[in-house]
């Protein structure tokens, strides 16, 4: 066997995946950029987790849907993870890619200011 020849061959058949993957990453980029600067109007939430952080979301309704566009994750340690079209995710986590349901959600409605206090910290 070409062990050389069949290197070769993987790399190609995991180039492509790759390059898939940077452009579904920079199309979700910019479909949830266009979201937050076009928004009219936001819904803010905050929602307490089993280790005692706290999220917070502000998200758009589209198409019938309500989709986060910033999520703020203020852990019980006091740390702070904010998550937007311009950082998707990183070692602690990562903006959610799923609708939500404020009827279905454990989330509590709040005002924008106290989304924006946090946010901004």
């Amino acid at each position: 066997m070409d062990v050389r020849a069949a290197q070769l061959r993987a790399l190609r058949w995991h180039d492509g995946p790759v390059v898939d993957l940077e452009r579904i990453a920079a199309e979700i980029m910019a479909y949830l950029r266009a979201l937050d600067e076009s928004a009219t109007l936001r819904h803010h939430f905050r929602h307490a987790d089993e280790e005692g952080g706290l999220w917070y979301i502000e998200a758009v309704p589209d198409r019938g849907e309500l989709i986060v566009i910033k999520q703020a994750e203020l852990t019980s340690a006091g740390q702070l993870h904010r998550y937007s079209w311009e950082h998707l995710e990183d070692e602690h986590g990562g903006l959610t890619d799923q609708a939500i349901d404020p009827e279905e959600d454990p989330l509590e409605a709040i005002p924008a200011e106290e989304f924006q206090r946090v946010w901004t910290q």
